[in-house]
C-alpha cells in the first residue's frame, strides 16, 4: 500500500498548510497513541528542535497522545538522534521528533522512532494512517495518558556521546569552532567537546525560534569557514537544525563533506580491524569515495538517496558504517541512527590516532569531478527509459572503463531529469554530461 502522509523521513511541510496544522497534529498524536497502545502499555517520548512552531505542535501531539491513553514524556529541544537514544534507554514504546531538519523555520514536520531507536516499520506507519482516517474517540477519563517532563535529558545524552570514545580520551590542545545552526544541538554539542578537553568557539547557539538554519549550520558554511581562519582553529564542525547532519572545515577553511568524513571513519575502523564488512553510500556519493575505499580493500555499495535507505542497507548486510555526502553519517557500533555529534567524535578520534590534521587526513580521498544538469521535459513518457538514452548511457559508462559513472534520475516532484556524470577527467565529464543532456532534451521534445 502507498502511504498518504508519511514520506521517506516522516511528515514534513509548511507550517499552517495541511497537514502541518494543529488540528492534524492533534489527530496524529491520537492515531499514533492508539497504534502504539495496541501493542501494550504505552509511553511516548516527545522532543523538538528550536522552531517557534514546535511549542504549538508539541501541545497538540501531547493532547492527542493523552486522549488515546498514552503517557507522554517531554524532552524539550534535543537533537533527533538524542530522542532515538533516550527512547531506547527509557524503554518507551516510541519517540516523536518535531523538526524539519535543515529546512527554514517556517517548515516543520514529525519523525517517529520505534522502541529500539530505529525508523518505524512500514506496517506501523500504515496503521497510523488508517487511524488518521477514523473518527477520534477519547478513552475514558481513568485511562487518559499522563504527561511528565524529563529534566536531565541533556545530561544523559551528553554522557552517551562521550561514551562513544575511550574514557581516557582528551582533546586538550585542540581548538575547534562549532556551528550549532541555532538548532537542537545548541546546548549539548559545545558541552560534549568542552568536557572532552577541547577549546571550543561557539557559533549560532542563540535560537529565537526564527533563526534556525538561517545563513548558518551545515547548509551555509561561510560563517564557519571565516571563523576557523579568524580564530586560527584546528578545524570547524557544522551541524544542521536537528543534529543529524555534520560537515567540517579544515584549518585552511576548506569544507570537508560527508563522503570525506565517512572515509576517515571507515579507514580508521579498517585499520583497527573493527569495520565489520564494508561501507554504504548513496547514488550521489562521489566516485572518489568508492575508489579510495577500493584501494584499501573495503567493499562499498550504494543505496537510494536518504538515510532511511542507507540504514536499511546496513541492517540487511550487518555492516556498521554508512552515510551521505550531505553529512548524514550512521555509526552502528555506537547508535541506531544518523548522529552528527557521534560522527564528529569518531572523526576526531581517527585524526588523533593518526596524529594528523583534518586537511592532511582527507587527502587520501581524491574527489572526482561531478557535474549535474537538470533537463526539463513535458511529462508523459519517462526519457530515462528511452532506448536511445539507455544506449548512450551504456556507451559512456563503457568508455569511462570503471573510472567514471553515469546516473540519470527522474525527479519525484518536478518534470525534470537529473543527468549526472562523474569521472577522473573534468573536461571529459563535461562533454559527456552535455551530450546526454542534449539527447534527453531531444527525446523529450
Amino acid at each position: 500500500m502507498s502511504k498518504k502522509y508519511f514520506g521517506t523521513d516522516g511528515i514534513r511541510g509548511r507550517v499552517g498548510v495541511y497537514p502541518i496544522t494543529p488540528e492534524f497534529m492533534l489527530k496524529l498524536g491520537w492515531a499514533a497513541g492508539m497504534a502504539f497502545r495496541s501493542m501494550g502499555a504505552c509511553r511516548v517520548l516527545v522532543g523538538k528542535d528550536t522552531r517557534i512552531s514546535g511549542y504549538m505542535f508539541e501541545s497538540a501531539l501531547e493532547a492527542g497522545l493523552s486522549a488515546a491513553g498514552a503517557d507522554v514524556m517531554l524532552l524539550g529541544p534535543m537533537p533527533t538522534p538524542a530522542i532515538a537514544y533516550l527512547t531506547r534507554t527509557f524503554h518507551a514504546e516510541a519517540g516523536i521528533v518535531i523538526s524539519a531538519s535543515h529546512n527554514p523555520h517556517d517548515d516543520n514536520g514529525i519523525k517517529f522512532f520505534s522502541g529500539e531507536g530505529t525508523k518505524l516499520p512500514d506496517e506501523v506507519e500504515l496503521m497510523i494512517e488508517e487511524l488518521l482516517d477514523a473518527p477520534m474517540a477519547v478513552v475514558e477519563s481513568s485511562k487518559l495518558g499522563k504527561v511528565s517532563r524529563i529534566n536531565d535529558a541533556s545530561g544523559r545524552y551528553i554522557e552517551f556521546c562521550k561514551s562513544s570514545v575511550p574514557s581516557s580520551t582528551s582533546f586538550a590542545g585542540l581548538k575547534i569552532v562549532v556551528d550549532c545552526a541555532h538548532g537542537a544541538t545548541y546546548k549539548v554539542a559545545p558541552s560534549v567537546f568542552r568536557e572532552l578537553g577541547a577549546e571550543v568557539v561557539v557559533l549560532s547557539a542563540q535560537p529565537n525560534g526564527l533563526n534556525i538554519n538561517d545563513n548558518c549550520g551545515s547548509t551555509h558554511m561561510g560563517q564557519l569557514q571565516a571563523a576557523v581562519l579568524a580564530e586560527h582553529a584546528d578545524l570547524g564542525i557544522a551541524f544542521d537544525g536537528d543534529g543529524d547532519r555534520v560537515l567540517m572545515v579544515d584549518h585552511t577553511g576548506a569544507v570537508v563533506d560527508g563522503d570525506e568524513l565517512l572515509f576517515i571513519i571507515a579507514r580508521d575502523l579498517h585499520a583497527r580491524n573493527k569495520l565489520q564488512g564494508g561501507v554504504v553510500g548513496t547514488l550521489m556519493s562521489n566516485l572518489g569515495l568508492e575508489l579510495a575505499l577500493a584501494d584499501l580493500g573495503i567493499p562499498f555499495v550504494r543505496a537510494n538517496v536518504g538515510d532511511r535507505y542507507v540504514i536499511a542497507e546496513l541492517l540487511e548486510r550487518q555492516w556498521l558504517v554508512g552515510g551521505e555526502s550531505s553529512g548524514h553519517i550512521v555509526c552502528f557500533q555506537h547508535t541506531t541512527t544518523g548522529d552528527a555529534i557521534i560522527a564528529a567524535l569518531q572523526v576526531l578520534m581517527a585524526l588523533k590516532r593518526r596524529d594528523e590534521g583534518l586537511a592532511q587526513s582527507r587527502q587520501a580521498l581524491r574527489k572526482c569531478p561531478q557535474i549535474l544538469v537538470n533537463v526539463r521535459f513535458g511529462g508523459g513518457t519517462n526519457p530515462v527509459e528511452h532506448p536511445a538514452v539507455k544506449e548512450a548511457c551504456a556507451r559512456v559508462t563503457t568508455a569511462m572503463a570503471g573510472r567514471g559513472r553515469v546516473l540519470l534520475r527522474k525527479s519525484g516532484t518536478e518534470p525534470l531529469v537529473r543527468v549526472m556524470v562523474e569521472g577522473d577527467d573534468e573536461a571529459q565529464v563535461r562533454g559527456y554530461v552535455d551530450e546526454l543532456a542534449k539527447l534527453v532534451a531531444e527525446v523529450s521534445a
